[in-house]
């Protein structure tokens, strides 16, 4: 455990939760909301151990400076960036303290997921992940046009859901973008809704990652067609299905979301305090995450706009 302060920058939803699990993890923790946020007199203090960056996504290069200057481990929330210049100046930048920093890529947590990462996927020749909700009905007391996600710049379902770009990419590494197709809405300029992403993997699989603002349930899901097998998993009910000629087998996991919130402060806790982790390829170390944060700025800038959704944004 880190002997001195935790601070967590940025006051939301978040930014609180992070706050909360350290706390319960026996962390000392500082949450400063980011409109309080004074840089040098943050940089005076003595007793910081470490930072969590829960800003919205524009508010991430200087916090990760400040870190690198002074040696401080980070863990800053998804996504890094929105173009490729961004990421490149963010790597640099955090070079110092990268190997012991972690990126929010919490659903690299899930059970299912480590379940999938845990089998022999090398026959999978086509997939499709797709995560989607009503943004209108995301969270309580709050308005999707007052949010960051409503900008043109660093807005926009692909950057907001963008987990499932980088659990692709956990299990199937060297994923190659072919085009980013979305859907706007007219009150939003430059704000996709609903994206769908094409790529394909040096194994020869192909298929489509797809997020939107507008599905009326709740749906997480992916589907992988093996020569073997077709997987099924569904990380909304934490359960993974497998059909083969020789039947079908149904696993359910024991899930609480916050237990992913908690793993990733508990391994982050560690690398802070300089501990030496078991290896786990899985763990969004900052130093090993560099090809999600490029793939993920690389299909927001290839986004090609197709059409509009007609929803009442209130």
């Amino acid at each position: 455990m880190p002997s001195g302060t935790i601070v967590v920058i940025g006051a939301g939803s978040i930014g609180r939760r992070h706050a909360g699990n350290l706390t319960s993890l026996g962390a000392k923790v500082e949450l400063i909301p980011w409109r309080s946020f004074d840089r040098a007199a943050l940089a005076a203090r003595g007793d910081v151990a470490g930072m969590v960056i829960a800003t919205e996504t524009p508010i991430r290069l200087e916090l990760i400076q400040l870190c690198a200057e002074k040696g401080w481990p980070f863990y800053a929330e998804k996504p890094l960036a929105w173009r490729a210049d961004q990421v490149a100046a963010i790597h640099e930048a955090a070079a110092p303290v990268a190997a012991r920093s972690m990126v929010g890529f919490m659903m690299r947590y899930h059970p299912v997921l480590r379940a999938l990462a845990a089998m022999d996927l090398s026959d999978v020749f086509r997939f499709h992940a797709e995560i989607g909700h009503d943004v209108r009905q995301w969270r309580a007391n709050w308005r999707f046009a007052d949010s960051y996600a409503a900008r043109a710049e660093g807005g926009g379902v692909l950057l907001d859901l963008s987990h499932e770009v980088d659990l692709m990419l956990a299990l199937f590494p060297g994923l190659r973008l072919h085009d980013a197709r979305s859907l706007g809405h007219a009150a939003f300029p430059g704000v996709d809704f609903a994206t769908s992403l094409h790529l394909s993997a040096p194994t020869g699989a192909a298929g489509a990652v797809a997020m939107d603002y507008i599905s009326p349930v709740v749906v997480r899901r992916l589907e992988l067609s093996a020569a073997s097998a077709r997987i099924e998993a569904d990380f909304q009910a934490a359960r993974l299905v497998i059909v083969t000629p020789e039947g079908r087998t149904e696993q359910a996991f024991s899930f609480e979301r916050n237990d992913m919130f908690l793993a990733a402060m508990r391994d982050y806790l560690a690398l802070a305090a300089g501990e030496v982790l078991p290896e786990d390829p899985l763990r969004p170390r900052f130093d090993r995450m560099r090809e999600s944060s490029d793939l993920i700025a690389a299909a927001w800038e290839a986004r090609a706009f197709q059409g509009t959704v007609s929803m009442d944004m209130g």
